[in-house]
Parts: C-alpha cells; structure tokens; sequence
C-alpha cells in the first residue's frame, strides 16, 4: 500500500464529499455532459431495493470496441452503483450531451480487469499515478480488487427504430412508441 500523504488524504475525503461527487450527474441531466469529454459517462440504473432510477457518472477506463465501455467501481463491491447493477444489469448510457442509450452490465473477472487496468495505466500513466494511491487511501487495500464493470450497448432492433415516430407538442418535440 502507498505511503498516506497530506495530498492523497485530502482527496479521498473530497471524494467522500457527496455533493461534489453527485455534482456532474446534474450537469449531465441538464445536457451539459459534453463538459466532461469522453472519459467520463452517467450510468442510470434501477436500485435494487427500492426500484427508482439512481444515476452516477463514471470514468471510463476502456473502450474495447464502438459499442462497449469499461468502467471501474472506485469503492469496490460496496459501491452502490455496482451493487445495484450486480441486482438488475438493464442500464442506461448518458454520453456527452446526447440521449441515453441501452445497455446491459457485465462484471469482468479479475484476469479481465487486471488486463484493463494495465491497458489503462500504459495509456494515463500520469493520471493513475495520481489516482492510484487515492483509490487505495479510500479503500484501505491495494486495487487488486477492484471491481470492473462491461457495459455493452444494446441494439434496437430495426422494426422498433422504424416504429418510431415524431411528433411536435406545443414548442416541444418528442419521440412516442407505438
């Protein structure tokens, strides 16, 4: 385990700080998730006990093909995002400022997840440098653990995308399923 200092301390409280962290899902959800680039993404999921949409921006630690995102559970298994997805994988995608998209959860192994964090401290040396020795101060252990979540898009199928139609309300516009 990395040495505590004065910095890596002051950040893992930060990110105990709940306000600050839930800060970009308001961003996102008034459409400004453009902002944060393409690193960062809203998950929306359902939470397993009281079944109400719960929402948590994620960095995205991987991007293996078009059509699937990796993203790593900072506070472990305890992670309520994580376990919420473990209860029911049927998610949604928030990227940049576009609409939310599909897509179904999968938990990687740990051989899986120990080939994309190297994948990605070999791509942000400098950023897991810094992020290293926090992510260990919030977890108390080394990141050997770390839970690493599959997030895979899910498709339309053609006949649903061709059933939908649009419509003007008033000033709005908005898509309407059949």
């Amino acid at each position: 385990m990395a040495a505590s200092t004065p910095v890596v301390r002051g950040a893992a409280m930060l990110l105990s700080a709940r306000w600050l962290v839930r800060a970009p899902v308001w961003a996102y959800r008034a459409r400004f998730g453009a902002l944060f680039g393409s690193r960062l993404i809203m998950l929306e999921h359902t939470g397993r006990t009281s079944g109400l949409r719960r929402f948590v921006v994620l960095e995205v630690v991987g991007h293996p093909a078009h059509d699937t995102y990796l993203v790593v559970s900072g506070f472990g298994a305890r992670a309520q995002w994580f376990r919420n997805v473990q209860a029911n994988p049927q998610v949604r995608l928030y990227t940049g400022s576009r609409r939310p998209v599909p897509a179904k959860a999968r938990i990687l192994t740990g051989s899986q997840t120990r080939v994309a964090l190297d994948a990605y401290a070999a791509a942000r040396p400098r950023t897991w440098g810094a992020l290293r020795p926090v992510l260990q101060q919030t977890l108390g252990a080394d990141l050997t653990d770390l839970p690493m979540v599959a997030l895979d898009l899910v498709r339309r199928p053609a006949a649903a995308e061709a059933a939908q139609r649009r419509h003007v309300v008033g000033r709005r516009t908005r898509a309407r399923e059949l």
